[in-house]
């Protein structure tokens, strides 16, 4: 079954279990498939690796906006960005943790034969592809360029 196709079907389930905050996530992660769909020079499909960056992001743009409604004291609205994460995260493929990111890119820094930090857009480039998905962007960056300078 794919994403959409699993979206809708968890749309139905919260609608009829009048869930008003699962609704929300799950219409606006809908909302992003369709434009990616619909989007210039699409062929109509979303391929999966396209469908995880997708969520990559909205769960993203969920979690800072959190932190912000928390430093400025919106509670409310921070719980509110919170559960839709909680939504989206359940459609996301399971996350590295830091260590697994690590093993990996010290793999792919032996691969590209990186000596330092003036190697880090070959390393960058080939890890955010390898890596899609499965760890945050910030992390993988943060991680080279630990690496690379040790």
């Amino acid at each position: 079954m794919s994403l959409k196709q699993q979206i809708d079907s968890d749309i139905k389930s919260a609608m009829l279990a009048k869930n008003k905050e699962e609704l929300t996530a799950l219409r606006s992660i809908k909302s992003l498939i369709l434009l990616a769909e619909t989007e210039k020079g699409a062929s109509g499909d979303v391929s999966s690796d396209v469908e995880s960056k997708l969520l990559m992001k909205a769960a993203k743009q969920r979690k800072e906006s959190a932190e912000i409604f928390q430093k400025e004291g919106r509670t409310e609205l921070a719980a509110k960005e919170l559960a839709e994460l909680e939504v989206i995260s359940r459609y996301l493929p399971k996350q590295l943790t830091e260590e697994e990111v690590t093993a990996e890119l010290k793999k792919i820094i032996e691969q590209t034969g990186a000596k330092g930090p003036q190697d880090m857009g070959k390393v960058m480039g080939t890890a955010t592809k390898l890596l899609a998905g499965k760890a945050e962007g910030k992390l993988i960056s943060e991680l080279v360029k630990k690496l690379l300078t040790s």
